[in-house]
């Protein structure tokens, strides 16, 4: 179905994408946020043209009626009123992921996961662009995929990091190669249980058909279980070697097996990022590359020369032998718990944000036994998990409230000299800050302003 009028509820940066792709499509587009005019401050001022109906700061269920299509943020559930609404009246409800897929060119892959989507992602895209493919890297991963429609030629390759969220409004979305790296509890605020959530994960593949490639991790039992709901070919990622096929380690070095027989990439020390978690990463890229015809000799330069993203363990500086790592991206318990296996010296851990319906005894459980030798616990959670800490004997902790500069300086009073400093706090961000990302700045900034205290 052809869209000429569409309602676009949200106008953060996805929605504001795909308002700007729906009007350089020639459709009469309505845009509605809770926000007004004003408080965007100008950030929507292009849109200011004929064919484009401002509603900001209005209720969106009066502005349904004549729609084809009502696209949604991804903040924005199932259960709202105007979605419910919309499909009640057979308006057609998507998000800005599928819309922006309908209109693109080239080939598409997707990842999606709990954790390792963005480092995931940002390592496939690198690996493209070095075999000398023009190569899009959008999405969750913070740039939109409509933004980048515009540009797009048939020969390109685009890769889309893919949240759960975004997975609810997908119909026709259809990757060539798709893959699920992870499922933890997450989210569960929104999607309400673990069934939920995993259903929502397999979307990413429900379009793939034979000739496709859906790529799963072999060493955890939730992905395993998936290759029995796709008619794709399967191809295995596995840190433990254990799988039949696909990317996999073997004797210290990544292999991948196919029918053609296993290819050597490359060691695995050679890997330039660190961590048991981010192996896993790089054996996903490789699985997926290599499925789509990548040699493996682009892989292994790749491998050996990407250092990883920001927010995401990215070390910030050093002073007075304390080490200051800024993982922001840290939003949930298990992301943190790579995080904190990652940590070879006593360390300091910042805590807490907003709320996602988690428990954090598998976190408290690994800081008595990790190199935590402090926690400072900030936000709308630092009552939960103090009471989980409490729970497994875990006492060395404080408060900061939501004072995140207090939580910095804390931090750094008590770290010990050739220790580590972290943030990775296993929550959102909301309470404190708008996203992830605006709360890792903050943290660089606070660190990078703070003096010697040597003489």
């Amino acid at each position: 179905m052809q869209i000429r009028k569409a309602l676009v509820l949200g106008m953060a940066r996805s929605g504001a994408a795909a308002a700007r792709l729906l009007v350089a499509r020639g459709c009469e587009v309505t845009i509605c946020d809770l926000k007004t005019k004003e408080q965007f401050g100008g950030a929507l001022d292009d849109l200011n043209v004929q064919g484009v109906h401002w509603r900001l700061g209005e209720d969106p269920l009066p502005l349904l009626d004549g729609m084809d299509a009502l696209i949604v943020s991804p903040g924005i559930p199932d259960t709202h009123p105007a979605v419910v609404r919309a499909r009640e009246m057979g308006v057609e409800v998507m998000g800005e992921l599928e819309y922006a897929y309908r209109e693109s060119l080239g080939l598409l892959l997707a990842v999606t996961g709990t954790n390792g989507k963005t480092t995931t992602c940002t390592l496939l895209g690198e690996i493209f662009k070095n075999a000398g493919r023009r190569t899009w890297v959008v999405g969750n991963i913070g740039a939109p995929y409509a933004q980048a429609v515009p540009k797009m030629r048939a020969g390109d390759v685009t890769v889309c990091e893919v949240s759960s969220f975004q997975l609810e409004t997908v119909s026709q979305f259809h990757p060539a190669v798709a893959a699920v790296l992870n499922v933890t509890e997450d989210h569960l605020n929104r999607h309400g249980t673990m069934e939920n959530y995993i259903a929502l994960k397999e979307r990413i593949f429900a379009n793939c058909r034979e000739g496709d490639v859906v790529t799963l991790n072999y060493d955890d039992e939730t992905t395993r279980a998936m290759a029995a709901h796709t008619r794709a070919k399967v191809v295995w990622f596995s840190r433990s070697g254990s799988a039949p096929s696909g990317a996999l380690v073997r004797e210290g070095k990544v292999v991948f097996v196919d029918e053609s027989g296993p290819r050597t990439v490359c060691a695995v020390e050679e890997i330039a990022l660190p961590g048991p978690h981010n192996l896993e990463n790089a054996l996903a890229a490789t699985a997926m590359a290599m499925s789509a015809g990548i040699p493996a000799p682009v892989v292994r330069h790749t491998l050996r020369a990407f250092q990883g993203v920001e927010h995401r363990l990215e070390f910030v500086r050093e002073l007075d032998t304390v080490r200051y790592i800024n993982d922001s991206k840290g939003t949930n318990v298990d992301s943190t718990l790579w995080a904190i296996r990652s940590m070879t010296a006593p360390t300091v851990i910042i805590l807490g944000g907003s709320y996602k319906k988690a428990d954090y005894h598998p976190l408290a459980r690994e800081m008595v036994r990790g190199n935590i030798a402090h926690a400072v616990l900030i936000g709308d959670t630092a009552q939960a998990i103090e009471a989980a800490l409490k729970d497994e004997g875990f006492t060395a902790y404080e408060h900061a409230g939501h004072d995140f500069e207090k939580a910095v300086r804390i931090a750094r009073a008590r770290a010990v000299p050739a220790g580590n400093v972290l943030l990775s706090p296993a929550c959102a961000s909301f309470d404190m800050f708008t996203d992830y990302e605006a709360r890792g700045r903050e943290f660089k900034r606070i660190v990078k302003g703070l003096e010697s205290n040597m003489p």
